[in-house]
């Protein structure tokens, strides 16, 4: 687990590093399947009979994508969208809210934190984003965003109870990050078909800001043990099913490091009562797709990649297309086959995704016949990398 707290000058250090390495600025050049089961809708869909008459719970699905990076540009677009009333990321996020809207539960990322109302707003390196966002999240269909990223604490205790202050006036649950130590010890539950869902999320660390003073509790650091504690305090709490967001990996590099596949391997390892604690892996971060597989029975995914974002500049200093490749994962869960049993995932699919920088709109091309060739070649990119740990083998296809 990386450290609570390091100096002051350490922090200004990570930025300067960041500038090299880290979340890049978005200002580079502009150029840069299978179909869904049957949709239950945010109701849950019918409960089936069950021997003896009584019915059982219904399954559900539930869709979690990409880091959400407003840079510079990104914002500027949005209050073009708006014009000139304020931002409006709601038309950006239109080409991904069929695929959110219509899951019974839809997971974001929220990577930054927001500024006060009617700014000044920041990009790269230490953002500050329009509130704004929150009400787009929650027109696109998003139910809840993890918010434990390098970049929660980029404006202090401040800009993380200003966040979590929109999405929760926006309608839009949280979790990774928290006003109060009450709030931090409760996880987050939500309710898909008929289970009670648990989002637990954790980041690997805040770019060397540390934590504000006596709030130790402010963002949940990646740590294994306190991973698996969490997660059975949440299925204490009455959850039947627990996904837990992680904000991790190399950045650039489309295979998972080695710190994700030892992570991955042992939380889903872990079990209690005969069952696993933890359901569902759906990593951010590394800025570029990454592959999904199955692991001890658990579906992990390592990366999804940036759903929103400006131009990415990588490592070397160049513009990188990758940048704004994603895919947007979608599982559908079962109840149990038996009491107290485990909630299955009867269907795994991915969906590539582009973020079109020179219209500022994220481009579903999932299943798509109508594809140009251009799209073709990112499809076809975004597929190799998510089934390149043998996912198909395990069922992963490319839904719509």
């Amino acid at each position: 687990m990386t450290s609570r707290t390091r100096p002051a000058g350490a922090a200004l250090a990570a930025l300067l590093l960041a500038a090299a390495t880290g979340c890049t600025d978005g200002s580079g050049p502009a150029d840069g399947t299978s179909t869904p089961g049957a949709a239950a809708g945010r109701s849950g869909g019918a409960r089936p009979a069950a021997p003896g008459g009584s019915s059982a719970p219904a399954g559900f699905t539930l869709v979690a994508s990409g880091d959400i990076l407003p840079h510079d540009s990104i914002i500027r677009r949005a209050g073009e969208d708006a014009d000139g009333a304020g931002y409006d990321f709601r038309p950006m996020l239109s080409g991904a809210k069929s695929v959110v809207s219509r899951a019974d539960l839809a997971i974001c990322h929220m990577e930054t934190v927001y500024g006060q109302e009617g700014g000044p707003y920041t990009g790269y390196p230490a953002f500050t984003s329009p509130p704004e966002i929150a009400t787009a999240l929650k027109a696109t269909g998003y139910d809840s965003c993890s918010t434990a990223s390098n970049h929660t604490l980029d404006d202090g205790a401040a800009g993380l109870g200003r966040t979590l202050d929109a999405l929760d006036k926006a309608g839009v649950r949280h979790a990774g990050s928290a006003r109060t130590a009450e709030e931090a010890a409760r996880p987050t539950l939500l309710k898909a078909g008929g289970a009670t869902v648990a989002q637990l999320a954790y980041t690997y660390d805040t770019n060397g800001y540390p934590l504000p003073e006596g709030q130790p509790w402010a963002v949940n650091l990646l740590d294994e043990g306190k991973v698996i504690a969490d997660a059975r305090a949440a299925r204490a709490a009455g959850a039947d099913v627990v996904v837990v967001s992680v904000h991790w990996g190399s950045e650039w590099q489309t295979e998972p490091d080695e710190r994700q596949l030892s992570l991955g391997r042992a939380l889903t390892a872990s079990r209690s009562g005969g069952r696993p604690d933890v359901d569902l892996l759906i990593g951010t971060h590394a800025h570029v797709p990454q592959a999904y597989e199955k692991v001890n029975g658990t579906w992990i995914v390592y990366g999804m990649g940036d759903q929103i974002a400006g131009d990415m500049i990588n490592h070397e200093g160049s513009y990188d297309p990758r940048g704004n490749q994603s895919s947007i994962g979608r599982f559908t869960f079962a109840p149990p086959r038996t009491p107290g049993g485990r909630w299955e995932v009867t269907k795994a699919e991915f969906l590539p995704q582009w973020f079109d920088t020179a219209r500022g709109r994220v481009v579903n091309l999932g299943g798509r016949e109508d594809v140009d060739a251009r799209e073709a070649g990112i499809r076809d990119t975004i597929r190799d990398v998510v089934l390149s740990r043998g996912a198909g083998r395990d069922g992963l296809v490319m839904g719509r």
